[in-house]
């Protein structure tokens, strides 16, 4: 076993020889581990978020294995936990509520016990960042791993995404161009393996993000969940680890402003989920980087997405690991990326990325031929959004983003459902939707309802879009010409809230500007009369996240979790 060449945290619990030493060894002991685990080796925790309740996560058990097993075969002394699992299909209201819960409990997991290093396993859309939120506010050497997406959907002869479809063939049974009885026969065939969605999606998109910023070893993004080769990565994550432990790489030497300014340039380049803004903001706020909403805009917003994968394209994220995958990706984006960032593998993101070769140019595309012009995630500001909102180009309809329509509003999800399949609904394709209260506050957690579904009077005329306007955010899997990300949301009165039906809104994306025409006396009436709304659970964990969240901008964190605490050992428990 390598010798250790500093002092390791776990010491304090596992190398005193007296009273407190002995109840901390002899407790342990009691799973079979011999005594020799405990002669100075780093201990190294595996952080699992599995669960039967995060259907992306069920596989993880599996992957700790593979994990433990290289954490072994470098002389290092694995013990994996559970963490609070959050997943988007089943949770209610909303996954992102729990986000932030998640984070608290990695980060005191990692705080209050004898580790040295980590390896968190993610992969659902908010465990990824909700881990690296944790771990970055304590600062150990740490490592991710994803679980990997699920292979491609087949339904028939056509391949088909998850969530992406799930979103077009309700809109076709809705515009009576599907049967209900087909479309519940592409239900069994859209999830066919274990691992998250297959789309570029938020899971997959967060998946790309942890390798952009170099947390993730090469190739961790794309690799399919149930390919051998994601149990090769994970080994290789657990070697991997004690040698971070030993060479004190921690997270903050990763996660520097290089790092984020990568993963805002990947995200454009791999058309990634708007999703991506609130993690990378709140993951930032966690580790003391300055990144702001503006920088998505700055960094990112004139660079071509160079990947064909659904919602903006036709392919799904098995071929695109088929195809060379991220690295692929950011070798192609040549000086865009900064190659002198380093990674977890000791080595700078050039180095990493330096072999990449590609084998499927429908796939991904050369950097000056695009598969998308400027397909960076666009940052609008107006009288209705004074700090800011978001949209992505590239899953737009071209023609809609510059448009001025009447508002259609509904001031909740309910109330929008109600209307939206009401015949009577005074409302045509040239109308601009605006949802209210489904913001951070507002739903509570800023649920993804934001691309309201068409009425079916307008889906039956063959029309597929309309500008919609909200607080709330939208599954990465989606697609659309949809804003975003609302600040300040309507709950706590920012401008969304005040707007009414039959008031006058323009967008144009390409001045970044989103404007409700209403004169400012008359919002300053509208304003006195403004009323909030009840909040969704005076209590418990919903009231302490409606009580200290941020809004879109700041990444929707805590208040009291912004910056970090680090890796001090707490005092003794006996």
């Amino acid at each position: 076993m390598a010798k250790t060449r500093r002092k390791l945290r776990s010491t304090e619990w596992f190398g005193k020889m007296d009273r407190d030493g002995m109840a901390h060894r002899s407790w342990t002991k009691n799973m079979g581990i011999p005594h020799h685990l405990f002669d100075g080796r780093p201990v190294i925790g595996i952080a699992n978020s599995w669960s039967e309740l995060t259907p992306c996560n069920a596989h993880f058990r599996d992957i700790a294995e593979h994990v433990k097993r290289g954490v072994y075969e470098a002389g290092g002394f694995p013990l994996e936990f559970p963490t609070f699992s959050t997943g988007e299909v089943l949770m209610r209201p909303t996954a992102m509520l729990f986000r932030n819960l998640m984070s608290m409990d990695v980060e005191e997991t990692l705080r209050s016990t004898p580790l040295d290093g980590v390896v968190l396993l993610a992969g659902c859309d908010k465990t990824t960042p909700a881990q690296l939120m944790g771990a970055a506010s304590v600062d150990l050497p740490t490592l991710l791993v994803s679980g990997g997406p699920m292979l491609n959907g087949r339904w028939r002869d056509q391949t088909i995404g998850s969530g992406t479809h799930v979103w077009k063939l309700s809109e076709m049974v809705r515009a009576g161009e599907l049967s209900l009885a087909d479309f519940m026969g592409a239900e069994a065939c859209m999830s066919r393996s274990a691992g998250h969605c297959m789309t570029m999606g938020t899971a997959s998109t967060m998946a790309s993000m942890a390798e952009a910023l170099g947390i993730a070893l090469s190739t961790n993004a794309a690799i399919p969940a149930v390919d051998s080769r994601r149990y090769v990565l994970a080994h290789m994550a657990g070697r991997r680890i004690v040698e971070m432990v030993h060479e004190d790489l921690v997270l903050s030497k990763i996660l520097t402003r290089k790092a984020f300014e990568n993963a805002i340039r990947v995200n454009a380049a791999i058309g990634g989920s708007t999703n991506a803004v609130v993690h990378l903001l709140a993951i930032a706020g966690r580790v003391g980087v300055d990144l702001k909403l503006k920088d998505f805009d700055e960094l990112a917003h004139d660079l071509p997405c160079i990947v064909n994968l659904m919602p903006s394209g036709k392919y799904l994220m098995e071929d695109f690991y088929y195809a060379g995958g991220l690295p692929m990706v950011m070798k192609e984006m040549g000086k865009n990326l900064h190659r002198d960032a380093l990674t977890v593998s000791g080595r700078t993101m050039g180095e990493e990325i330096a072999d990449a070769e590609c084998w499927n140019r429908d796939v991904i595309f050369n950097w000056d031929k695009p598969f998308k012009k400027k397909a960076g995630i666009a940052v609008l500001r107006g009288n209705l959004c004074p700090d800011g909102a978001v949209i992505k180009p590239s899953a737009a309809t071209p023609k809609l983003l510059k448009h001025r329509g009447r508002a259609v509003v509904f001031e909740d999800i309910e109330h929008c459902r109600q209307r939206t399949d009401d015949p009577k609904t005074d409302i045509d394709e040239n109308c601009i939707m605006v949802l209210k209260n489904c913001g951070p506050k507002g739903y509570p957690g800023m649920a993804e309802v934001g691309n309201m579904p068409l009425p079916p009077k307008i889906l039956k005329k063959g029309i597929t879009d309309m500008v919609r306007i909200s607080d709330a955010r939208m599954s990465g899997t989606a697609y659309g010409t949809v804003v975003l990300h609302m600040a300040p949301e309507a709950a706590v009165g920012g401008p969304l809230a005040l707007v009414k039906e039959g008031d006058m809104i323009e967008l144009d994306v390409s001045k970044r500007r989103l404007h409700l025409d209403v004169a400012e006396d008359e919002l300053r009436r509208r304003r006195a009369n403004w009323k909030p709304p009840k909040p969704y659970l005076d209590r418990g964990y919903a009231k302490l996240y409606t009580d200290h969240v941020m809004q879109a901008d700041k990444g929707a964190d805590l208040d009291f979790l912004v910056g970090k605490s680090g890796r001090f050992v707490p005092r003794e428990n006996h």
